[in-house]
């Protein structure tokens, strides 16, 4: 994100992507960019920013507990169970991003997760191996992709992984805390940065 900032409800200064919608504040103050270590929630997240891709995020946003209702709450185990049926089923669901390629992959994905965590012991633990230096958190970012998204990227699609391109991945450590970007003057800012202080990595 840039350093530019809009003012909140309250007055005070929040990062300018939040003027794109009113929705967006609640989400920016609670959820965006505070770390997380569940490997459910961290899922869930890269599956709706492959839902995003082309798309705007207002668009997943609003439809984020349809999502969860269609996909198991995003329980890795039972959507790798998911068969052709359950495309079809979430093909003619309305309340969801209907594109067969994304929900294909994202399935596809579960069971990479499944691999992924058999092998590392939990999503959490391989995705913060990834977290950028400190040195590099300082100045919130100004471009859609990060040395380090590309690092992920990259591991991802080795291991079969879809519809994880360094800027959807850039897009999920900003949202996950990976990194603190929230700009400079963003009275959420400081927040997050104590949140990343307190947050025991896994």
């Amino acid at each position: 994100m840039s350093g530019k900032t809009v003012d909140g409800p309250d007055g005070q200064p929040r990062c300018g992507w939040c003027a794109a919608a009113p929705e967006f504040f609640a989400y920016h103050d609670a959820e965006w960019g505070f770390p997380v270590a569940d490997d459910r929630r961290l899922f869930e997240k890269l599956c709706l920013e492959s839902f995003q891709s082309g798309l705007s995020w207002r668009t997943i946003l609003a439809k984020r507990e349809n999502f969860r209702s269609a996909f198991s709450n995003f329980d890795i185990d039972r959507m790798a169970r998911f068969t052709d049926q359950d495309v079809d089923r979430l093909m003619q669901d309305a309340g969801i991003v209907r594109h067969r390629g994304k929900i294909e992959a994202v399935i596809h994905n579960a069971r990479c997760a499944q691999a992924l965590v058999q092998r590392e012991g939990s999503l959490a633990a391989y995705f913060w191996r990834f977290e950028p230096a400190a040195q590099d958190l300082d100045t919130p970012q100004s471009v859609s992709t990060s040395p380090a998204s590309v690092a992920l990227s990259k591991a991802l699609k080795q291991q079969g992984w879809k519809f994880v391109g360094p800027t959807t991945v850039f897009a999920f450590m900003q949202a996950m805390g990976l990194i603190n970007d929230h700009a400079d003057t963003c009275v959420v800012r400081a927040r997050a940065a104590q949140a990343r202080r307190a947050f025991k990595r896994p």
